[in-house]
């Protein structure tokens, strides 16, 4: 069964997410599941050069207190998933269209899973700037691709239209936020959710397609 999951490398949700999905997929080891990492922009404004982070979030969240706070539940909930999330080593707040391209580049050597996770934890962990790419060359590298091929394809255009294009496309969808699930491309389920929460979803889709087969 195929999975569409639309994220952001910059969501701290969507890093959650991933490994409450993984849990799931625990869950039901006698099936076989084809994930596939779809391209959002949770701010297409940021310029391609990124931005400060603590200016950003300022601008975006005001007031101190109340991004406090979010910072506290991410953590909190990041660490039941074994994510040490680090926000303050974080410097800038990067534009993910190069990022997003990397995970579509991976799907041809069938490592997106490990591409994205490689992403996440450079951001949310590391406080690598994952808008730079060169730090996207050195993490290609990490997972076993050819960084001298991904820093050709960096500099070129390769890609960003077709991105670009899907990540409109999951606007056009209705889809407002992530990271959002798509299970056999019927079933769709927004957010975070638990591993027992999605499970009942994948359970539902497994039952449709054995529908179909039967």
């Amino acid at each position: 069964m195929q999975i569409d999951v639309i994220s952001d490398a910059v969501c701290p949700w969507c890093y959650i997410g991933k490994r409450r999905l993984a849990r799931a997929l625990e869950m039901r080891p006698e099936a076989t599941f084809d994930i596939v990492w779809r391209p959002y922009f949770l701010d297409p404004n940021v310029p391609r050069e990124g931005a400060d982070r603590r200016a950003y979030m300022a601008a975006k969240f005001g007031d101190s207190a109340r991004r406090a706070a979010m910072i506290d539940t991410l953590k909190a909930e990041g660490a039941k998933e074994g994510i040490p999330f680090e926000f303050d080593k974080i410097e800038r707040r990067p534009n993910t269209l190069d990022s997003h391209r990397l995970i579509r580049w991976a799907a041809t050597a069938g490592i997106q899973d490990s591409v994205v996770e490689r992403l996440f934890a450079a951001y949310f962990i590391e406080g690598r700037d994952i808008g730079d790419p060169a730090v996207l060359e050195f993490l290609a590298a990490d997972v076993g691709l050819d960084s001298i091929e991904v820093a050709e394809l960096l500099a070129g255009d390769t890609d960003l239209a077709n991105v670009e294009r899907e990540a409109k496309l999951a606007g056009e969808m209705g889809i407002t936020g992530v990271p959002t699930f798509i299970f056999a491309s019927k079933f769709v389920l927004s957010g975070a959710r638990e591993p027992e929460v999605l499970v009942q979803v994948i359970d539902k889709a497994l039952e449709a397609e054995e529908d179909v087969t039967a």
